[in-house]
Protein backbone atom coordinates (compact mmCIF):
# COMPACT_ATOMS: atom_id res chain seq x y z
CA UNK A 1 0.00 0.00 0.00
CA UNK A 2 1.47 3.32 -1.06
CA UNK A 3 0.03 5.04 2.04
CA UNK A 4 2.53 3.26 4.29
CA UNK A 5 4.96 5.91 5.53
CA UNK A 6 8.23 4.08 6.13
CA UNK A 7 10.67 6.59 4.65
CA UNK A 8 12.56 8.57 7.29
CA UNK A 9 12.52 12.32 6.65
CA UNK A 10 13.64 14.26 9.71
CA UNK A 11 14.43 14.12 13.42
CA UNK A 12 13.50 17.08 15.62
CA UNK A 13 15.02 17.47 19.07
CA UNK A 14 14.69 20.26 21.62
CA UNK A 15 17.73 21.81 23.24
CA UNK A 16 16.12 20.80 26.53
CA UNK A 17 16.14 17.07 25.94
CA UNK A 18 13.26 15.23 27.57
CA UNK A 19 10.71 12.55 26.62
CA UNK A 20 8.03 13.52 24.09
CA UNK A 21 4.74 12.29 25.56
CA UNK A 22 2.17 13.50 23.05
CA UNK A 23 2.15 14.98 19.52
CA UNK A 24 -0.63 16.58 17.47
CA UNK A 25 -0.81 18.17 14.04
CA UNK A 26 -2.67 21.45 13.89
CA UNK A 27 -5.99 20.98 12.03
CA UNK A 28 -4.73 22.49 8.76
CA UNK A 29 -1.48 20.50 8.95
CA UNK A 30 0.84 23.50 8.83
CA UNK A 31 2.43 22.89 12.21
CA UNK A 32 3.06 20.12 14.67
CA UNK A 33 2.66 20.60 18.43
CA UNK A 34 4.57 18.34 20.81
CA UNK A 35 4.09 18.09 24.56
CA UNK A 36 7.00 16.93 26.70
CA UNK A 37 7.65 15.68 30.21
CA UNK A 38 9.04 19.13 31.08
CA UNK A 39 5.60 20.68 30.53
CA UNK A 40 6.68 22.51 27.38
CA UNK A 41 4.96 22.85 24.03
CA UNK A 42 7.17 22.92 20.95
CA UNK A 43 5.87 24.02 17.56
CA UNK A 44 7.51 22.57 14.44
CA UNK A 45 7.02 23.71 10.88
CA UNK A 46 4.92 21.13 9.02
CA UNK A 47 6.67 21.74 5.70
CA UNK A 48 10.35 22.01 6.63
CA UNK A 49 10.03 20.21 10.01
CA UNK A 50 12.16 22.93 11.58
CA UNK A 51 11.74 24.45 15.03
CA UNK A 52 9.41 27.46 15.27
CA UNK A 53 8.81 28.24 18.93
CA UNK A 54 8.62 26.80 22.42
CA UNK A 55 6.51 27.78 25.41
CA UNK A 56 5.97 26.59 28.96
CA UNK A 57 2.45 25.19 28.82
CA UNK A 58 2.18 23.27 32.10
CA UNK A 59 4.10 23.03 35.35
CA UNK A 60 4.37 19.25 35.05
CA UNK A 61 4.52 16.72 32.22
CA UNK A 62 2.01 17.15 29.41
CA UNK A 63 0.03 13.90 29.19
CA UNK A 64 -2.87 14.60 26.82
CA UNK A 65 -3.62 16.96 23.94
CA UNK A 66 -6.65 17.10 21.58
CA UNK A 67 -8.07 19.56 19.05
CA UNK A 68 -11.80 20.20 18.86
CA UNK A 69 -13.56 19.01 15.72
CA UNK A 70 -14.25 22.61 14.65
CA UNK A 71 -10.47 23.26 14.81
CA UNK A 72 -10.90 26.33 17.04
CA UNK A 73 -9.73 24.96 20.36
CA UNK A 74 -7.15 22.69 21.88
CA UNK A 75 -7.44 21.13 25.32
CA UNK A 76 -4.42 19.75 27.17
CA UNK A 77 -3.93 17.98 30.49
CA UNK A 78 -0.93 17.29 32.71
CA UNK A 79 0.50 14.92 35.28
CA UNK A 80 -0.98 16.85 38.23
CA UNK A 81 -4.52 16.60 36.87
CA UNK A 82 -4.83 20.15 35.49
CA UNK A 83 -6.78 20.93 32.31
CA UNK A 84 -6.00 23.88 30.06
CA UNK A 85 -7.86 25.52 27.15
CA UNK A 86 -5.97 27.01 24.19
CA UNK A 87 -7.00 29.04 21.17
CA UNK A 88 -5.73 28.01 17.75
CA UNK A 89 -3.01 30.69 18.00
CA UNK A 90 -1.73 28.94 21.16
CA UNK A 91 -3.11 31.63 23.45
CA UNK A 92 -4.13 30.06 26.81
CA UNK A 93 -7.62 30.93 28.01
CA UNK A 94 -8.54 28.79 30.98
CA UNK A 95 -6.99 26.36 33.46
CA UNK A 96 -8.56 24.27 36.23
CA UNK A 97 -7.90 21.03 38.09
CA UNK A 98 -9.95 18.14 36.78
CA UNK A 99 -8.49 15.14 38.62
CA UNK A 100 -6.44 14.64 41.73
CA UNK A 101 -4.00 12.37 39.89
CA UNK A 102 -2.41 12.32 36.45
CA UNK A 103 -4.73 12.70 33.47
CA UNK A 104 -3.72 10.16 30.83
CA UNK A 105 -6.01 10.98 27.90
CA UNK A 106 -8.93 13.13 26.75
CA UNK A 107 -11.37 13.20 23.84
CA UNK A 108 -14.02 15.55 22.40
CA UNK A 109 -17.62 14.60 21.68
CA UNK A 110 -18.71 14.85 18.01
CA UNK A 111 -20.40 18.21 18.67
CA UNK A 112 -17.49 19.63 20.74
CA UNK A 113 -19.99 20.53 23.48
CA UNK A 114 -18.35 18.05 25.85
CA UNK A 115 -15.09 16.25 26.36
CA UNK A 116 -13.99 13.30 28.45
CA UNK A 117 -10.86 12.80 30.55
CA UNK A 118 -9.43 9.68 32.17
CA UNK A 119 -7.02 9.49 35.07
CA UNK A 120 -4.83 7.38 37.28
CA UNK A 121 -7.50 7.90 39.96
CA UNK A 122 -9.51 5.18 38.15
CA UNK A 123 -12.28 7.47 36.90
CA UNK A 124 -13.53 8.98 33.65
CA UNK A 125 -15.10 12.44 33.79
CA UNK A 126 -17.45 14.15 31.36
CA UNK A 127 -16.99 17.93 31.11
CA UNK A 128 -19.11 20.71 29.69
CA UNK A 129 -16.60 22.41 27.43
CA UNK A 130 -18.08 25.92 27.34
CA UNK A 131 -18.65 26.17 31.07
CA UNK A 132 -15.67 24.10 32.16
CA UNK A 133 -17.67 22.18 34.75
CA UNK A 134 -17.92 18.47 35.47
CA UNK A 135 -21.17 16.86 34.39
CA UNK A 136 -20.60 13.23 35.31
CA UNK A 137 -18.04 10.79 36.72
CA UNK A 138 -17.86 7.26 35.31
CA UNK A 139 -16.63 4.57 37.68
CA UNK A 140 -16.18 0.88 37.03
CA UNK A 141 -12.54 0.32 36.22
CA UNK A 142 -10.61 -1.26 39.04
CA UNK A 143 -7.34 0.56 38.36
CA UNK A 144 -5.73 3.46 36.47
CA UNK A 145 -7.59 4.41 33.29
CA UNK A 146 -4.94 4.90 30.59
CA UNK A 147 -6.91 5.88 27.49
CA UNK A 148 -10.30 7.15 26.37
CA UNK A 149 -11.86 7.93 22.98
CA UNK A 150 -15.28 9.31 22.03
CA UNK A 151 -17.10 7.66 19.14
CA UNK A 152 -16.89 9.85 15.97
CA UNK A 153 -20.67 9.93 15.45
CA UNK A 154 -22.46 8.49 18.48
CA UNK A 155 -22.85 9.18 22.16
CA UNK A 156 -20.52 6.33 23.00
CA UNK A 157 -17.27 6.30 24.92
CA UNK A 158 -14.50 3.68 25.00
CA UNK A 159 -11.88 3.41 27.74
CA UNK A 160 -8.91 1.16 28.51
CA UNK A 161 -7.39 0.50 31.90
CA UNK A 162 -4.60 -1.07 33.87
CA UNK A 163 -7.17 -3.69 34.92
CA UNK A 164 -6.75 -5.20 31.39
CA UNK A 165 -10.33 -4.26 30.42
CA UNK A 166 -11.85 -2.21 27.63
CA UNK A 167 -15.21 -0.69 28.56
CA UNK A 168 -17.90 1.00 26.48
CA UNK A 169 -19.97 3.72 28.17
CA UNK A 170 -23.08 5.79 27.64
CA UNK A 171 -21.76 9.26 28.57
CA UNK A 172 -25.28 10.66 29.10
CA UNK A 173 -26.34 8.17 31.72
CA UNK A 174 -22.88 7.11 32.88
CA UNK A 175 -23.84 3.46 32.41
CA UNK A 176 -21.28 0.81 31.45
CA UNK A 177 -22.72 -0.80 28.30
CA UNK A 178 -20.28 -3.67 27.87
CA UNK A 179 -16.81 -4.87 28.82
CA UNK A 180 -14.28 -6.43 26.42
CA UNK A 181 -11.89 -9.00 27.91
CA UNK A 182 -9.56 -9.61 24.96
CA UNK A 183 -6.27 -8.44 26.50
CA UNK A 184 -4.21 -9.96 29.29
CA UNK A 185 -2.35 -6.83 30.35
CA UNK A 186 -2.70 -3.05 30.64
CA UNK A 187 -4.49 -1.27 27.79
CA UNK A 188 -2.18 1.59 26.77
CA UNK A 189 -3.99 3.02 23.76
CA UNK A 190 -7.24 2.83 21.82
CA UNK A 191 -8.88 4.69 18.94
CA UNK A 192 -12.12 4.52 16.99
CA UNK A 193 -11.90 4.15 13.24
CA UNK A 194 -13.53 7.01 11.33
CA UNK A 195 -16.15 4.53 10.03
CA UNK A 196 -17.36 4.17 13.62
CA UNK A 197 -17.49 0.37 13.46
CA UNK A 198 -13.97 -0.64 14.47
CA UNK A 199 -12.17 0.02 17.73
CA UNK A 200 -8.41 -0.58 17.80
CA UNK A 201 -6.74 -1.34 21.14
CA UNK A 202 -3.04 -1.62 22.03
CA UNK A 203 -1.77 -3.27 25.19
CA UNK A 204 1.20 -4.46 27.21
CA UNK A 205 0.53 -8.05 26.11
CA UNK A 206 2.18 -7.10 22.76
CA UNK A 207 -1.14 -7.42 20.91
CA UNK A 208 -3.18 -5.04 18.78
CA UNK A 209 -6.87 -5.97 18.62
CA UNK A 210 -9.65 -4.73 16.38
CA UNK A 211 -13.20 -4.95 17.77
CA UNK A 212 -16.33 -4.64 15.65
CA UNK A 213 -18.97 -3.01 17.86
CA UNK A 214 -21.79 -4.08 15.54
CA UNK A 215 -21.20 -7.66 16.68
CA UNK A 216 -19.33 -6.85 19.90
CA UNK A 217 -16.61 -9.29 18.94
CA UNK A 218 -12.86 -9.43 18.40
CA UNK A 219 -12.57 -8.99 14.64
CA UNK A 220 -8.79 -9.35 14.25
CA UNK A 221 -5.63 -9.63 16.34
CA UNK A 222 -2.27 -8.34 15.10
CA UNK A 223 0.92 -9.91 16.44
CA UNK A 224 4.37 -8.57 15.63
CA UNK A 225 5.62 -6.25 18.34
CA UNK A 226 8.34 -7.73 20.53
CA UNK A 227 7.32 -5.73 23.59
CA UNK A 228 4.31 -3.78 24.80
CA UNK A 229 2.36 -1.70 22.29
CA UNK A 230 2.21 1.91 23.47
CA UNK A 231 0.28 3.80 20.80
CA UNK A 232 -2.15 3.31 17.92
CA UNK A 233 -3.37 5.60 15.11
CA UNK A 234 -5.79 4.94 12.24
CA UNK A 235 -4.94 6.46 8.86
CA UNK A 236 -7.16 9.51 8.16
CA UNK A 237 -7.90 8.51 4.54
CA UNK A 238 -7.48 4.73 4.29
CA UNK A 239 -9.86 3.32 6.87
CA UNK A 240 -8.33 -0.17 6.79
CA UNK A 241 -4.77 1.00 7.63
CA UNK A 242 -3.39 1.73 11.09
CA UNK A 243 0.00 2.38 12.67
CA UNK A 244 1.22 1.20 16.07
CA UNK A 245 4.24 2.09 18.18
CA UNK A 246 6.03 -0.24 20.58
CA UNK A 247 8.18 0.11 23.67
CA UNK A 248 11.08 -1.48 21.77
CA UNK A 249 11.10 1.59 19.51
CA UNK A 250 9.41 0.04 16.49
CA UNK A 251 6.57 1.38 14.36
CA UNK A 252 4.43 -1.11 12.45
CA UNK A 253 1.68 -0.75 9.86
CA UNK A 254 -1.30 -3.09 9.66
CA UNK A 255 -4.07 -3.58 7.12
CA UNK A 256 -7.42 -5.09 7.99
CA UNK A 257 -7.74 -8.60 6.62
CA UNK A 258 -3.98 -9.24 6.59
CA UNK A 259 -2.27 -11.04 9.45
CA UNK A 260 1.26 -9.85 8.68
CA UNK A 261 2.43 -6.23 8.92
CA UNK A 262 2.07 -4.17 5.77
CA UNK A 263 5.37 -2.48 6.62
CA UNK A 264 7.31 -1.10 9.50
CA UNK A 265 10.46 0.36 11.01
CA UNK A 266 12.04 -1.94 13.56
CA UNK A 267 14.46 0.71 14.81
CA UNK A 268 12.34 3.84 14.42
CA UNK A 269 13.28 5.01 17.93
CA UNK A 270 15.64 3.99 20.69
CA UNK A 271 12.86 3.75 23.28
CA UNK A 272 9.07 3.76 23.77
CA UNK A 273 6.99 5.31 21.01
CA UNK A 274 4.51 7.18 23.21
CA UNK A 275 2.51 8.94 20.52
CA UNK A 276 1.68 8.70 16.81
CA UNK A 277 -0.24 11.18 14.67
CA UNK A 278 -0.96 11.28 10.93
CA UNK A 279 -0.94 14.49 8.95
CA UNK A 280 -4.57 15.37 8.05
CA UNK A 281 -3.84 14.46 4.42
CA UNK A 282 -2.23 11.18 5.48
CA UNK A 283 1.09 11.46 3.64
CA UNK A 284 3.22 12.02 6.77
CA UNK A 285 3.31 10.14 10.06
CA UNK A 286 4.94 11.68 13.13
CA UNK A 287 6.17 9.76 16.16
CA UNK A 288 7.09 11.04 19.62
CA UNK A 289 9.31 8.94 21.83
CA UNK A 290 10.85 8.47 25.23
CA UNK A 291 14.24 8.87 23.47
CA UNK A 292 13.58 12.67 23.42
CA UNK A 293 13.03 12.85 19.66
CA UNK A 294 10.18 13.61 17.29
CA UNK A 295 10.53 11.89 13.92
CA UNK A 296 8.79 12.48 10.61
CA UNK A 297 8.05 9.63 8.18
CA UNK A 298 6.70 9.88 4.67
CA UNK A 299 5.65 7.60 1.83
CA UNK A 300 8.23 5.97 -0.39
CA UNK A 301 8.33 6.97 -4.01
CA UNK A 302 7.26 4.31 -6.52
CA UNK A 303 9.96 1.67 -6.76
CA UNK A 304 11.78 2.72 -3.58
CA UNK A 305 12.49 0.19 -0.87
CA UNK A 306 11.16 0.39 2.66
CA UNK A 307 14.60 -0.53 3.93
CA UNK A 308 16.61 2.33 5.39
CA UNK A 309 18.67 2.76 8.52
CA UNK A 310 15.55 2.63 10.70
CA UNK A 311 13.82 -0.42 9.21
CA UNK A 312 16.58 -2.76 8.13
CA UNK A 313 14.99 -5.43 10.30
CA UNK A 314 11.82 -5.57 8.19
CA UNK A 315 12.86 -7.82 5.32
CA UNK A 316 9.80 -9.97 4.87
CA UNK A 317 9.30 -8.86 1.30
CA UNK A 318 12.87 -9.69 0.38
CA UNK A 319 12.70 -13.07 2.11
CA UNK A 320 9.53 -13.88 0.21
CA UNK A 321 11.20 -13.00 -3.09
CA UNK A 322 9.16 -9.85 -3.46
CA UNK A 323 9.96 -6.18 -3.38
CA UNK A 324 8.38 -4.01 -0.72
CA UNK A 325 5.58 -3.03 -3.05
CA UNK A 326 4.68 -6.69 -3.55
CA UNK A 327 5.85 -6.89 -7.15
CA UNK A 328 8.11 -9.66 -8.40
CA UNK A 329 11.79 -8.81 -8.35
CA UNK A 330 13.37 -7.38 -11.46
CA UNK A 331 16.33 -9.33 -12.77
CA UNK A 332 18.05 -6.04 -13.47
CA UNK A 333 17.94 -4.82 -9.88
CA UNK A 334 21.23 -3.91 -8.31
CA UNK A 335 23.33 -6.22 -6.19
CA UNK A 336 24.08 -5.85 -2.53
CA UNK A 337 27.87 -6.00 -2.15
CA UNK A 338 29.16 -9.39 -1.12
CA UNK A 339 25.78 -11.16 -1.26
CA UNK A 340 26.14 -12.64 -4.72
CA UNK A 341 23.07 -12.54 -6.92
CA UNK A 342 20.49 -12.23 -4.17
CA UNK A 343 18.69 -9.04 -5.10
CA UNK A 344 17.29 -7.06 -2.21
CA UNK A 345 16.39 -4.04 -4.24
CA UNK A 346 17.90 -1.55 -1.88
CA UNK A 347 17.09 1.98 -2.92
CA UNK A 348 17.48 5.40 -1.45
CA UNK A 349 20.21 6.80 -3.65
CA UNK A 350 23.13 4.74 -2.41
CA UNK A 351 25.93 3.78 -4.78
CA UNK A 352 25.31 0.12 -5.36
CA UNK A 353 27.93 -0.59 -8.04
CA UNK A 354 28.76 -4.30 -8.06
CA UNK A 355 31.62 -5.41 -5.88
CA UNK A 356 32.46 -8.36 -3.71
CA UNK A 357 33.52 -8.74 -0.14
CA UNK A 358 37.21 -7.75 -0.24
CA UNK A 359 39.48 -10.74 -0.71
CA UNK A 360 36.67 -13.20 -1.32
CA UNK A 361 36.52 -12.82 -5.07
CA UNK A 362 33.04 -13.29 -6.46
CA UNK A 363 31.43 -15.08 -3.55
CA UNK A 364 31.89 -16.82 -0.21
CA UNK A 365 34.69 -19.41 0.01
CA UNK A 366 33.79 -22.52 -1.91
CA UNK A 367 30.93 -20.90 -3.83
CA UNK A 368 33.11 -18.90 -6.21
CA UNK A 369 31.51 -17.78 -9.38
CA UNK A 370 33.71 -14.71 -9.88
CA UNK A 371 36.16 -14.23 -12.73
CA UNK A 372 39.51 -16.01 -12.41
CA UNK A 373 42.35 -14.10 -10.93
CA UNK A 374 44.31 -12.10 -13.40
CA UNK A 375 41.54 -11.99 -15.97
CA UNK A 376 40.74 -8.38 -15.15
CA UNK A 377 43.01 -5.44 -15.93
CA UNK A 378 44.93 -3.73 -13.17
CA UNK A 379 42.94 -0.56 -13.55
CA UNK A 380 39.59 -2.22 -13.06
CA UNK A 381 37.43 0.56 -11.67
CA UNK A 382 35.36 -1.71 -9.43
CA UNK A 383 38.27 -2.73 -7.21
CA UNK A 384 38.97 -1.30 -3.82
CA UNK A 385 42.66 -0.31 -3.82
CA UNK A 386 44.70 -3.14 -2.39
CA UNK A 387 41.64 -5.06 -1.24
CA UNK A 388 40.89 -6.89 -4.46
CA UNK A 389 37.73 -7.05 -6.42
CA UNK A 390 35.45 -9.36 -8.29
CA UNK A 391 31.98 -8.61 -9.52
CA UNK A 392 29.00 -10.35 -8.04
CA UNK A 393 28.62 -13.90 -9.30
CA UNK A 394 26.19 -14.39 -12.13
CA UNK A 395 25.47 -17.98 -11.21
CA UNK A 396 25.46 -20.23 -8.20
CA UNK A 397 27.60 -22.95 -9.79
CA UNK A 398 30.03 -24.54 -7.37
CA UNK A 399 33.59 -23.37 -7.74
CA UNK A 400 36.22 -26.07 -7.94
CA UNK A 401 39.24 -25.32 -5.86
CA UNK A 402 40.05 -22.44 -3.58
CA UNK A 403 38.26 -19.13 -4.05
CA UNK A 404 39.83 -16.27 -5.95
CA UNK A 405 42.41 -14.38 -3.97
CA UNK A 406 43.10 -17.23 -1.53
CA UNK A 407 44.69 -20.09 -3.42
CA UNK A 408 45.97 -23.12 -1.55
CA UNK A 409 48.04 -22.88 1.61
CA UNK A 410 51.12 -25.09 1.31
CA UNK A 411 54.01 -26.10 3.48
CA UNK A 412 56.98 -26.26 1.12
CA UNK A 413 56.28 -24.11 -1.90
CA UNK A 414 55.29 -25.54 -5.22
CA UNK A 415 51.79 -25.55 -6.62
CA UNK A 416 48.76 -26.34 -4.54
CA UNK A 417 49.14 -27.64 -1.05
CA UNK A 418 46.91 -28.45 1.91
CA UNK A 419 45.12 -25.57 3.61
CA UNK A 420 46.51 -23.86 6.67
CA UNK A 421 50.11 -24.98 6.21
CA UNK A 422 53.33 -23.51 7.45
CA UNK A 423 55.49 -21.01 5.64
CA UNK A 424 58.18 -22.23 3.31
CA UNK A 425 60.42 -21.09 0.56
CA UNK A 426 60.55 -20.67 -3.18
CA UNK A 427 58.29 -21.96 -5.85
CA UNK A 428 54.84 -20.94 -6.91
CA UNK A 429 52.31 -21.11 -4.16
CA UNK A 430 49.32 -19.21 -2.88
CA UNK A 431 49.00 -18.39 0.82
CA UNK A 432 52.70 -18.99 1.24
CA UNK A 433 55.85 -19.80 -0.60
CA UNK A 434 57.80 -17.51 -2.73
CA UNK A 435 55.81 -15.20 -4.84
CA UNK A 436 52.86 -16.83 -6.46
CA UNK A 437 49.50 -15.18 -7.00
CA UNK A 438 47.36 -14.56 -3.94
CA UNK A 439 50.16 -14.82 -1.40
CA UNK A 440 49.41 -14.49 2.28
CA UNK A 441 52.49 -16.03 3.87
CA UNK A 442 54.22 -14.14 6.63
CA UNK A 443 57.50 -14.75 4.81
CA UNK A 444 56.51 -13.87 1.29
CA UNK A 445 56.12 -10.85 -0.93
CA UNK A 446 53.72 -8.27 0.35
CA UNK A 447 52.81 -9.89 3.64
CA UNK A 448 56.27 -11.37 4.30
CA UNK A 449 59.14 -10.24 6.38
CA UNK A 450 62.07 -12.29 5.08
CA UNK A 451 63.49 -15.40 3.36
CA UNK A 452 61.40 -15.57 0.20
CA UNK A 453 61.90 -14.21 -3.28
CA UNK A 454 59.51 -13.87 -6.10
CA UNK A 455 56.47 -11.96 -7.17
CA UNK A 456 53.83 -11.61 -4.55
CA UNK A 457 50.23 -10.73 -5.15
CA UNK A 458 48.44 -9.24 -2.20
CA UNK A 459 45.35 -10.70 -0.54
CA UNK A 460 43.16 -9.78 -3.43
CA UNK A 461 43.26 -12.00 -6.48
CA UNK A 462 43.95 -9.09 -8.78
CA UNK A 463 43.77 -5.37 -8.28
CA UNK A 464 45.40 -2.03 -8.96
CA UNK A 465 49.11 -1.37 -9.11
CA UNK A 466 51.01 -1.07 -5.90
CA UNK A 467 50.94 2.35 -4.36
CA UNK A 468 52.94 2.10 -1.20
CA UNK A 469 55.84 0.29 0.35
CA UNK A 470 56.11 -2.63 2.62
CA UNK A 471 52.44 -3.22 3.30
CA UNK A 472 52.23 -5.65 6.18
CA UNK A 473 55.95 -6.56 6.00
CA UNK A 474 57.11 -6.75 9.53
CA UNK A 475 60.66 -5.59 8.89
CA UNK A 476 59.77 -3.51 5.77
CA UNK A 477 62.99 -4.55 4.05
CA UNK A 478 61.41 -6.14 1.03
CA UNK A 479 58.54 -5.65 -1.28
CA UNK A 480 57.01 -2.89 -3.26
CA UNK A 481 53.30 -2.56 -3.30
CA UNK A 482 51.86 -3.13 0.09
CA UNK A 483 48.48 -2.91 1.61
CA UNK A 484 47.27 -0.55 -1.12
CA UNK A 485 48.75 -2.42 -4.06
CA UNK A 486 47.81 -5.47 -6.01
CA UNK A 487 51.14 -6.43 -7.64
CA UNK A 488 54.63 -6.21 -6.20
CA UNK A 489 57.91 -8.08 -5.90
CA UNK A 490 59.30 -8.98 -2.51
CA UNK A 491 63.04 -9.44 -2.54
CA UNK A 492 64.81 -10.06 0.69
Amino acid sequence: MNAVTTKFVHTSTNKNRCPVNVIRWTPEGRRLVTGSSSGEFTLWNGLTFNFETILQAHDTAVRAMKWSHNDDWMVTADHNGFIKYWQSNMNPLKVFQGHKEAIRDLSFSPSDARFATCSDDGTIKIWNFHEGIEERTLTGHGWDVKCVDWHPQKSLLASGSKDNLVKLWDPKSGRNLTTLHGHKNTILGLQWNKNGNWLATAARDQLVKIYDIRMMKDLQTFRGHKKEVCSVAWHPQHESLLATGGSEGSIMFWTMGQSEPTGGMENAHDSNVWSLDWHPVGHILVSGSNDHTTRFWTRNRPGESMQDKFNVGIQMAAEMGLTDTGAAEDDNMEYVPGLGNHNLGVGGGFDMSPMSIPGLGGGPPGLGGGPPMGSLPDSHSGALPGLGMGGPPRSNGMHQGPPNGFGGMQRQGGPGGPPFGQHGGGGPGQWQGGGAPGGHDRRQGNWGDRDNNGPGHHFDGGGGRGRGRGGFNQDRRGGRGGFRGGFGRGQH
